[in-house]
């Protein structure tokens, strides 16, 4: 076993004197819910194992509600196709009212060690860049209270907690106090949340619209990076005039560089789950497993683009 790990060392080394990507380390994850596939847990698995998916989105309250026997038996047959864990959603609520907040983190503790007990390590959530009763310095200060208590919870259960921030002009100037809408400010809000295991939710779509580009990822680690949403931008609508919700399939339009957005997280030997996230209405409107076999392909023809 030492022989081998110095072989591999020496060989990622090699690889990188030649200037070659090291071997991919991130899965194409299956969260059916962002391309408009209903499916529960068990469907999911299903549907990634006939379709060449290689990780599947956790659902913190249908694994919470299963028997340990269940568990095992889902477990195993992930095993069996070769079906990782990606990210889960946050099964918690931090953007509304004080009560809310305080509910859903007496429920958090629980949830998290259910996605413990599945072997889920990691959870994302997204921050709204924009308030209208909030200014930036208080909505600053709230996510940081808040999102410390989260993290310590996820963290108290092994797991790394991502945060997305939400990059178009569109939408962090929809409301009266622009908040949180940059890869810079998504990391000054983690610092001052202060844990060890918050990092981001890193989206195409978002470092895009935000102006940024490979020299900004390559200011990361892959530790800094807990999942990944990956997707292109209509064509022929001005970079300020992009809006949130009108998105395509990676690799759709060239919009977006997704080659380089992949062989620079590649480069930093990311080894996070990938989503498609596309919020397009002509997927939605296809039957499930046509929608499943179009993300897929896209998926792939996007992978296809990192340097082997």
């Amino acid at each position: 076993m030492e022989l081998l790990s110095r072989r591999a060392v020496l060989g990622t080394a090699a690889a990188a004197s030649l200037g070659l990507a090291a071997p991919r380390k991130m899965t194409i994850q299956l969260s059916p819910g962002s391309i408009g596939v209903k499916a529960d847990q068990w469907q999911t698995l299903e549907y990634a194992a006939k379709y060449g998916f290689e990780s599947i989105e956790g659902f913190a309250a249908q694994l919470a509600a299963m028997s340990p026997g269940d568990l095992d038996r889902l477990k195993s047959q992930m095993t069996e196709r070769r079906i990782a864990w990606g990210a889960a959603g946050l099964p918690a609520d931090f953007r509304q009212t004080e009560e809310k907040f305080a509910d859903d983190m007496k429920k958090l503790p629980a949830l998290a060690a259910a996605l413990q007990k599945a072997g889920i390590s990691r959870v994302s959530t997204w921050i709204s860049p924009a308030s209208d009763t909030l200014t930036y310095v208080e909505n600053f200060k709230q996510h940081a209270r808040r999102l410390r208590q989260v993290a310590t919870v996820l963290g108290n259960c092994g797991q790394r907690f991502g945060l997305e921030y939400v990059g178009p002009k569109t939408s962090w100037t929809s409301r009266r106090y622009a908040f949180v809408h940059s890869m810079k400010e998504q990391r000054e809000l983690i610092a001052e949340i202060g844990k060890p295991n918050v990092g981001l939710l890193l989206d195409s779509w978002h470092w895009y619209t935000a102006g940024e580009s490979a020299a900004d990822l390559r200011t990361l680690t892959n530790k800094d990076i807990v999942s990944v949403d990956l997707n292109d931008a209509p064509a022929g609508i001005a970079l300020d005039q992009q809006r949130d919700n009108r998105r395509d399939l990676p690799a759709a339009t060239g919009v977006i560089e997704v080659g380089v957005f992949l062989n620079t997280l590649n480069d930093l030997g990311c080894d996070a789950p990938v989503r498609c996230e596309p919020f397009s209405e002509d997927l939605r409107k296809l039957p499930p497993d046509q929608a499943l076999e179009t993300t897929i392909t896209a998926m792939k023809k996007a992978f296809g683009m990192i340097r082997s």
